[in-house]
Order: C-alpha cells, then structure tokens, then sequence
C-alpha cells in the first residue's frame, strides 16, 4: 500500500469539491488539500444543468436569499478579476403566466420573495405611473437587482414579441442568468492548483475512523491511503455512499433531469432572451388521430393529461449560434443512478411541445425539427431541496451536496459555509439552516410541509 498525507481531502471534483478546494487554498492559504475523483474535472453533474443562477428563492426564512447572493457577490467577483473569462451573462429569469390565478399567484409570491432579500421588486400595471422598465445586459460581471412584476400583457408582449397572446403576467428577475459551467469550475481549479491544491485520480473506497476521530482515506480498493484529519465529501450524486463510510445514512434522494440542446435554425426565437419559464400546467396540443393513438396506449396515455408547470429555455451560444436550451422536469420520480443515464426518447419531444405553449412559433418544429442532442445527469436533493454544508460523523468529517440543480449558482456560499466549520471559524449565523442537524430540530420539522411547497423553484 502506498501512503500519502494531505491537510485536507475532499472527495469529489465537481464544482463544489473544486470551489471548496478554491476557498480553502487561494482566499484562506490552507496549501496542503488533495482533491480526489476518479472521473475528469466537472465531468458528472456539473456540467448537465442549464448553467443558470438566480437570487430569487422562497421562503420560510431567509436563508437561501441569503447564501445565494452571498454565492452571486463571489461570482461577480471572480468574473471581474478574471476579466470575464467564464462568460457571465446577467440576463435575468422571465416566469410566465397564462390565467389569472397564476397572476395572482405571482405578485403574492413576488412580494414575498422581495421582502426575504432578493430586492426591490417594481410593478408595472400599465398606468403612466409605473417605473421604467429596464433591460438587463447580455454580458458582464454584474447586472441590476430585484425584479420587474409585469401585471400588464401588453407590456410582456412588447418585450417578449414571440410569447403566446394568452400570457397574463410576469416577472422579470434581474439578479439573474447564466455562466459556462465548465470555464467557471477550471478557472477555479487552475487557480487552486497554483495555489497548492493536488487533483488525485482515484476512488475514495473507506475513510478511515479512530476514537471518533477521521485518520485517513483509503482508495482505489485500499490500494493506497491518504492520512488526513480532515475530509469533505463532495461526492455529487454519492454523497449518500460516501457518507456512509463514516457512519451517517443521508436524508438524500436522486432525481434524473435531462436538457435538450436544440437547433433553432429558423430563428423562430430571439437571441436575446433571458431564461424563460411557463409557470402554468401544460397541456400538451395532439391532434385528433394523435390522441386516440395516445389514448389506447396504456403506457403513453398520462401524455394526454396536465404536466407540471416549470418548461423552460433559454439562448446557447454567442456569435452565430442557433442553439437553444430546453428542460423540463415533468417526470423526476427518485431513482437509482446508472451510468451513463438513459433518458426517455420522447423527452425532447415532449419538452418541445410543452415550451409551445409559452412560444407558439415552435410549432413549425414538431415536423421539421432537426434531431436534438440529449443530455443531463442527477440531482441530488434533500426532501424540501435545501443543501447540506457543515460537519457530520466523527470529528474531522464534513459534508458539502445535496444541491440539487443549483450547484453552480450556490457553490461559492456554500464552499465558504463548510470552510468556516472546517477551521473553526464563526459561520454566518444563516449556516444552521444548511447543516444536517436542522432534521434535530421539532420546529424545523414542522416547517418541511411548508418548504415543499416548491413555490417559484424550477
């Protein structure tokens, strides 16, 4: 067996092993970490989702408001020292509605959100007294704050000309947009790197616990070892197997999301576009002879009732680029992981049918579309999709996952959370709410129902 020593071992080089591995080494000088997978850099997970963030998400409590704009203020930060170098594109979140209800529904939670952090939110009725409206930019480090609660369609319809005429309303979230994932994580990683931090191939097989107290990490089929007294598990989609190696069963599932990476060769959509959502439940549009095909197929019927709202897309691509980002989670049951992810054949399909109903124009492509690429990975969520950052187990043991789809946009707030618990630092006091001792607490417990509500997440 061969023997080496670290500091500091995480488990897991997707972006939040490397942005902890990134805060240990270049912000806090700890230059002793070894970052350990036996898969390529950002190569599971990281990299799958629409590569979004946002600063806008519901309560109770304002802590997730709190983390994500403390996660966003390092993302601007970086992008300003780097000289933009990971693409930052504060382009803002657009949710529609079609119906009253989802208007209403919109301005409460809009005012909800607002009054927890996310910033000022502005009304627009269509009296002469409302605020300007103004755009986000398309690219830079930093955009404007707070949001634009549309109440009146025909403003929506002047900004959004290729929405359906039956949109209600709107909100425009300026806190918000999109980066390449896979140029932020190595940018990350680079800078870790000459900062001291070893990327170790292998796979983390045992950690090692002696009177309570981590030693080591054994890898590769205990072929070899790292002594070490502290750990972090990073492990994305494993971090309920790893966990278990230092005794802690996880309160973690996996949900399998896909992305389709679609051709707009008809420019049926402007390039300009801020992540687009259709809040609504979809039904989707069949003909006559489609339906009763669906409809005498056991297996294919439940595409003849109401799916979830929550269809989303948005633009890909500078330049020339015709590519346009598609997702929508209408079928996410728990599942076990396999790799490489199967994905159903009529997700694309189906996804683009479902963003019709925001964009009618895309109906051109349910017959001439080019053949989408297919892609995506698993998310890993806590029951009322809240992270989990800070110690577990034996002393020296810690955690960093559970985040969901929103791994890009958290991991600075949350690779700072853990690295407070790992020196012993005082965290911010919104750092309990993350830990894995929240599920301790009665009161929490009782709030869980109304966490899972889900209202205004994708």
């Amino acid at each position: 067996m061969t023997m080496d020593t670290a500091d500091v071992v995480i488990c897991g080089a997707g972006i939040c092993g490397i942005s902890l591995a990134h805060e240990l080494t270049v912000r806090r000088g700890i230059d002793d970490v070894i970052l350990v997978d036996e898969r390529p850099p950002l190569s599971l997970t990281s990299d799958k989702s629409t590569e979004c963030y946002r600063n806008w998400w519901p309560g109770p409590g304002t802590e997730l408001v709190r983390v994500m704009n403390r996660s966003i203020d390092r993302i601007e930060e970086l992008a300003r020292e780097t000289g933009n170098a990971f693409h930052l594109e504060p382009r803002g979140y657009a949710y529609c509605t079609g119906t009253e209800e989802g208007k209403r529904r919109m301005e409460a939670w809009s005012r909800e959100i607002a009054d927890l952090g996310a910033g000022e939110l502005r009304i627009h009725r269509g009296a002469p007294t409302d605020p300007p409206l103004f755009e986000s930019p398309e690219s830079g480090t930093a955009g404007r704050r707070g949001a634009d609660l549309i109440l009146d369609p025909g403003l929506l319809r002047r900004r959004f000309p290729a929405l359906t005429p039956e949109v209600a309303a709107g909100v425009l979230v300026r806190r918000a947009g999109w980066v390449d994932a896979q140029q932020l994580g190595m940018v990350l990683l680079e800078r870790a790197r000459e900062a001291g931090v070893r990327l170790v191939s292998g796979r983390v097989v045992d950690v090692e616990v002696e009177g309570d107290r981590v030693r080591s990490v054994a890898l590769n089929g205990a072929e070899a070892s790292i002594a070490t007294r502290r750990f972090v598990n990073a492990a994305g989609p494993f971090v309920p197997e790893v966990s278990r190696m230092v005794g802690v069963e996880l309160p973690v599932f996996q949900e399998l999301h896909g992305k389709v990476t679609f051709d707009d060769h008809l420019g049926v959509l402007p390039r300009d576009l801020p992540l687009m959502i259709w809040n609504d439940p979809i039904h989707l549009e069949w003909t006559e002879e489609e339906r009763r095909e669906l409809a005498e197929d056991p297996e294919l019927s439940w595409l003849l009732e109401p799916l979830p709202g929550g269809a989303h897309l948005r633009p890909e691509g500078g330049g020339d680029s015709t590519r346009i980002l598609m997702l929508w989670a209408y079928h996410t049951p728990p599942t076990e992981l396999v790799f490489p992810p199967r994905f159903d054949p009529l997700y694309p399909q189906v996804t683009l049918r479902g963003l019709a109903r925001m964009f009618p124009d895309l109906e051109v492509y349910f017959e001439k579309g080019r053949r989408p690429w297919v892609d995506g990975g698993y998310y890993s969520k806590t029951r009322e999709n809240r992270f989990l950052a800070g110690p577990i187990g034996p002393r020296g043991s810690y955690l960093l996952g559970a985040v969901s789809g929103y791994g890009i946009m958290v991991s600075q707030g949350a690779a700072e959370l853990v690295a407070d618990h790992l020196e012993g630092r005082e965290p911010p006091n919104y750092a309990s709410a993350f830990r894995l001792e929240r599920y301790d607490d009665p009161e929490y417990r009782k709030r869980l129902e109304e966490m899972t509500a889900g209202r205004g997440q994708l």
